[in-house]
């Protein structure tokens, strides 16, 4: 869930920073993409602490 999440909100993250830019469509893919890799895993990281230590 925490992988989701991360790959959820750092797409959302990454269209509102290319938006904000004012980049075009294919920036704002490749901005909410981007981000939802490098999120996702972070996430992905986060869930395997987490379970080692749980």
């Amino acid at each position: 869930m925490i992988i989701l999440a991360g790959l959820l909100i750092g797409a959302v993250w990454g269209a509102s920073l290319a938006r904000k830019r004012k980049g075009s469509r294919l920036d704002i893919a490749q901005y909410a993409v981007g981000f939802a890799i490098a999120f996702g895993i972070l996430g992905l990281f986060a869930t395997l602490i987490i379970d080692r230590f749980i």
